[in-house]
């Protein structure tokens, strides 16, 4: 199915580790009757990995079989006249055509660093996400690898942000919704 085919658009929600992506993409989805994906649970349940990094405490994506697996995902949301919420850490593998709209969640880094701590990271792995925050790292991604003007930044600090976050999205897709149609 093309692009302009599509009836409902899909969302990428991106950030380091522990912004709240999972939880964010959750509620979008959930208020406006879309899939979410959650893509590390997706590359855990399909073994989509080739080995593990045990410096990194992570697992070795493989890339082509998560495309291949989403693509499938992709196909039959749309066929089924429904979008997709996902949520990942990355946004550089995914094809463009594939979202309208890069969410782009941040959080203050002692915000951060709280919320990796209690999910029990180890030091090295928490000053790594820490630096990547700082250094906007998840940022710059979305921008290079998609249109800048689909790459929205927003602050993923507080229960109160994410509930406006959630917010914005929905008028979002009912606009998007009203253009395509």
């Amino acid at each position: 199915m093309s692009d302009t085919e599509r009836k409902r658009p899909n969302i990428l929600i991106t950030g380091t580790p522990g912004v709240g992506k999972t939880a964010t993409a959750s509620l979008i989805a959930e208020q406006i009757g879309f899939r979410h994906v959650n893509v590390g649970d997706l590359i855990k349940q399909h073994k989509c990995y080739d080995g593990r990094d045990e410096d990194l405490d992570t697992h070795i994506l493989d890339e082509d079989k998560l495309l291949d697996l989403m693509e499938s995902m992709f196909q039959e949301c749309a066929d089924e006249n429904k979008g997709i919420v996902a949520d990942y850490h990355s946004s550089e593998l995914f094809p463009e055509r594939w979202f309208d709209l890069i969410l782009v969640l941040r959080a203050r880094t002692e915000v951060l660093f709280d919320r990796l701590s209690q999910r029990g990271y180890g030091e090295k792995k928490r000053d790594e996400n820490l630096e990547a925050e700082i250094m906007q790292v998840c940022l710059d991604e979305a921008k290079e690898s998609y249109d800048k003007e689909i790459v929205v930044e927003v602050h993923s600090n507080t229960i109160e942000e994410m509930e406006s976050n959630v917010d914005r999205c929905k008028i979002w897709v009912e606009q998007w919704i009203k253009d395509n149609a």
